[in-house]
């Protein structure tokens, strides 16, 4: 959003400021409860973002809206690895014909180890990733 000009300021989970988590809750707790939607143009495409939960208490409301996506971005926690929330998703997704790209966040924290966390995605969603970017700590 930052990059292609639809918002001056970085969002921040820490300061209560992102662009999709809208609710007093949300901004407390530092997590997506009510799928958020946000959308950027970028060159001639409009990108719509849909920012969904990403806690297991919250799956329903991730269903919801899994029927609209032309393709997902599934955030794994490079500190937590897969969880289950992440294995229920990428099945659905799989399942739905979705194109997904895992997206690694959390790499700058002490102790990150990246070759176990391919490993843990190779192992429990898919042995068929490619990886596009590596990141050297």
């Amino acid at each position: 959003l930052y990059n292609s000009g639809a918002i001056t300021e970085l969002g921040s989970v820490d300061k209560g400021t992102t662009r999709t988590d809208n609710t007093l809750l949300e901004r407390q707790r530092g997590i997506t409860i009510q799928t958020g939607i946000t959308s950027f143009q970028w060159e001639n495409t409009k990108v719509n973002i849909i920012d969904t939960p990403g806690h297991m208490d919250f799956l329903a409301e991730v269903y919801r809206s899994l029927s609209v996506l032309d393709g997902a971005i599934l955030l794994i926690s490079a500190k937590d690895g897969v969880q289950a929330q992440t294995r229920i998703l990428f099945h659905a997704l799989r399942k739905m014909g979705i194109p997904t790209i895992f997206f690694i966040n959390k790499i700058d924290q002490n102790g990150i180890d990246l070759s176990t966390v391919y490993q843990d995605i190779k192992e429990k969603l898919s042995a068929e990733i490619v990886i596009k970017q590596k990141v050297e700590l």
